[in-house]
């Protein structure tokens, strides 16, 4: 199936993807440090992020009639794991990092889905 691969498209490609990779990178940094940052629920949001990121992508990259569908998920798991970060203190630079760069993916797949606001 042909598609046509708008700028708006290109770009959120772009940042599902970035957003993959620094959610893993992230992961393997907080498991090395321990304590609160390789509990349970912030390892699994940092995971959830890069998985639905890069579905996402995915989805955008081969032209899925869905990908509005898994770009509205990923807006949200994407904000769930921007908080986790935050909640991790301001002094890592790589949580600050992964969480903007996960709010920046999140408001990029708000307009890919045509969901604007924060639910």
């Amino acid at each position: 199936m042909a598609h046509e691969m708008t700028g708006e498209m290109q770009s959120c490609i772009d940042e599902c993807l970035e957003c993959h990779r620094i959610c893993v990178e992230t992961a393997a940094h907080c498991l090395a440090l321990g304590g609160k940052h390789a509990e349970a629920d912030h390892i699994t949001a940092l995971l959830d992020g890069a998985e639905i990121c890069q579905t996402s992508a995915n989805f955008m990259l081969r032209g899925s009639p869905d990908h509005g569908k898994t770009c509205g998920v990923c807006a949200k798991v994407c904000d769930r794991c921007a908080d986790s970060c935050e909640s991790m203190g301001e002094e890592d630079d790589l949580m600050r990092r992964c969480a903007q760069t996960c709010r920046t993916c999140a408001e990029s797949c708000r307009e890919m889905a045509g969901t604007k606001s924060r639910a």
